[in-house]
């Protein structure tokens, strides 16, 4: 049996910041900005980030959000 806790799949701001050991101010600053690569998607009021995505970005290095909508988008196709 797997004892490990699940990420979730969406995560709040709070949480991806947490995720990248941040602050939810310093996560929103890189988000404005356009240094933090992924985007958030909305459900109904709600903004979520893709775990998987930011995942992702930290393996590529982190880069700029430009760089990476375009590496993204070439490996989503």
């Amino acid at each position: 049996m797997d004892t490990q806790k699940q990420q979730p799949l969406l995560l709040s701001a709070a949480q991806a910041a947490a995720l990248l050991s941040i602050s939810r101010g310093h996560f929103y600053s890189l988000h404005t900005s356009g240094r933090l690569g992924p985007l958030p998607i909305r459900l109904n009021k709600s903004v979520r980030w893709i775990f998987v995505q930011l995942e992702e970005w930290v393996r590529k290095g982190c880069p700029p959000r430009e760089k990476w909508l375009e590496v993204y988008d070439v490996a989503k196709n």
